[in-house]
């Protein structure tokens, strides 16, 4: 399931039609559109009618957006899943990601039989569609926090040789995450534009830095983690426990500017040069959306230290259970 938020058009006529088949969920305007997810996976976000002031909830389904607030009256929710299916509607989704686990997966299989080929549900569910193409996409969720982790020893080599060429990796990096809080207010949905920014460059060969445009803007691609539940302050989430506060994860773009970095980024990191803004994409897709693409964490190389303890747990090194593999 993904989830995100929207704006739309009105249908246009021949929209509300349903097809689908085992294993690839799709709906189509005349034509089929596969799905690239597995058919109880199906995408949420958030939209808005056109005429409308607030953006809701909303599944994707191939080339289509299942519009939840209209599910909802036409009666295809009861019960906890009604509740579920109101939380997932609402704009902006905190209330949902926080449901936590379970309510979301009830969610994705009653989402699953109401799209599945043949179900009873099809001619209720094609009166809530909209054309993806007629939507306009928002930010999922409020953002209060954002902690950017500096992950991946190749990428971290990458960027350290900018900096140090001759230490790219400093020692710290093989034992203990490392991240800084970004600035939440400057994360924007993809596709917003973003302005290059000023600040103060210094060539290594000047006397003193200049005040100008950035001349190295840079951006790296990088996965977003949405965190549902969350924990109380001071009460830490062991490892092993980490799983069942991740509520979903998107595509993100980590705008930098690499110049104004390097001059300002000593001795507390950086600062204007990494907070201009962060865009992301509108889905967020659930974990169990991404389950059956689990794979093992690679061996460490010969010679690097074993994680401290309270940084390893031997089930979260594992490859997903299941050995089959959905085809993108």
């Amino acid at each position: 399931m993904r989830c995100a938020g929207i704006s739309t058009r009105p249908a246009r006529d021949g929209d509300a039609r349903c097809h689908a088949r085992p294993g690839a969920a799709q709906l189509g305007a005349g034509r089929r559109r596969p799905c690239r997810f597995p058919d109880p996976e199906p995408p949420l976000r958030r939209l808005r009618a056109a005429g409308e002031a607030a953006p809701r909830g909303g599944v994707a389904i191939g080339g289509h957006i299942l519009d939840l607030a209209a599910a909802l009256r036409a009666g295809l929710f009861e019960g906890a899943l009604r509740d579920a299916a109101a939380a997932a509607a609402t704009a902006p989704l905190n209330g949902f990601l926080a449901l936590g686990a379970g309510p979301r997966r009830a969610l994705r299989q009653r989402l699953s039989a109401i799209l599945a080929a043949g179900s009873a549900d099809q001619p209720r569910a094609a009166s809530c569609l909209h054309d993806a193409a007629d939507c306009t996409l928002h930010l999922p969720a409020r953002i209060g926090d954002y902690t950017d982790f500096y992950v991946g020893i190749h990428h971290a080599t990458n960027v350290g040789r900018v900096f140090r060429p001759d230490n790219p990796l400093l020692p710290n990096y093989r034992h203990v995450p490392i991240g800084y809080h970004g600035r939440a207010s400057s994360v924007r949905v993809s596709g917003t534009d973003v302005r290059r920014p000023r600040g103060q460059l210094k060539a290594p060969d000047a006397a003193a830095p200049r005040f100008a445009p950035c001349e190295r803007l840079d951006y790296e691609l990088e996965l977003g983690v949405w965190v549902g539940p969350g924990n109380e302050l001071g009460a830490p989430v062991p490892v092993s426990g980490a799983g069942a506060h991740i509520a979903g994860f998107c595509l993100l773009n980590d705008w930098s500017a690499r110049d104004i970095q390097a001059w300002e980024y000593q001795p507390l990191g950086p600062f204007l040069a990494k907070s201009f803004g962060t865009t992301i994409s509108a889905w967020v897709v659930t974990p169990e959306a991404l389950a059956p693409f689990r794979m093992s964490q690679p061996p460490r190389p010969e010679g690097d230290p074993a994680p401290l303890p309270h940084l390893l747990d031997a089930a979260d090194q594992r490859a997903a259970p299941s050995t089959s593999r959905w085809r993108c």
